[in-house]
């Protein structure tokens, strides 16, 4: 089968079904790698499934670089993607390529994951020019919950669907290999992967 990579990956559209899956430890990693599972993300989730916390805010840097390392000596063939926790990567562009690169040299990933849509393009443009490969992630962002009001479903109105398929199509211009889509309406997930050309990975989405 062979180590899946982003340019394969993004060969799956409209082909194949990509299979996406959460891990945090070795163990976990080791049984998803050998059932072929394509893209194994180290989540920010860390934060409350593994270390107790309400919301995914306080999870550190230093947190996602233990466990995204401890998945990625698990893995031989899925991508190891590890998402950037809350104010790694907002403060500067800097900042952000700086972190990113701590997960793909020190951690062994191979692709990061950023939250936010056009608002964040410029971010994913820097990271991909310097050679990190780059998860989008739209819908419900976890990490802007504070500003959002909590954990609710994006999408709802022609207004918020218009919205995500513009953030959906800045992401790809800047030059994500795919997007994750989270907590959307099945017609607004259709909407959404029907306007890029990359993949697009739900998440409690249609």
């Amino acid at each position: 089968m062979g180590a899946w990579t982003p340019t394969r990956l993004m060969a799956l559209k409209g082909k194949q079904k990509i299979a996406c899956v959460a891990a945090y430890d070795y163990a976990m990693a080791r049984v998803l790698d050998e059932a072929g599972i394509h893209l194994i993300l180290v989540g920010d989730s860390l934060a409350m499934t593994v270390l107790g916390h309400q919301t995914t805010l306080p999870v550190t840097m230093e947190d996602m670089l233990r466990h995204t390392a401890a998945v990625a000596r698990g893995t031989r063939n899925a991508l190891v993607v590890a998402d950037m926790p809350f104010l790694s990567y907002q403060v500067s562009e800097e900042q952000a390529l700086m972190n990113a690169g701590r997960f793909i040299k020190e951690a062994g990933a191979g692709a990061v994951k950023i939250e936010g849509g056009a608002a964040r393009a410029s971010t994913v443009r820097r990271l991909v020019e310097n050679g990190i490969p780059v998860l989008g992630h739209i819908g419900l962002m976890p990490q802007s919950i504070r500003a959002t009001g909590g954990y609710r479903v994006q999408g709802r109105s022609a207004g918020e669907v218009q919205r995500l398929v513009a953030d959906a199509r800045a992401l790809e211009k800047a030059g994500v290999f795919a997007v994750v889509v989270e907590c959307v309406p099945a017609a607004a997930g259709a909407r959404i992967t029907r306007s890029v050309t990359i993949p697009t990975i739900g998440i409690g989405a249609g």
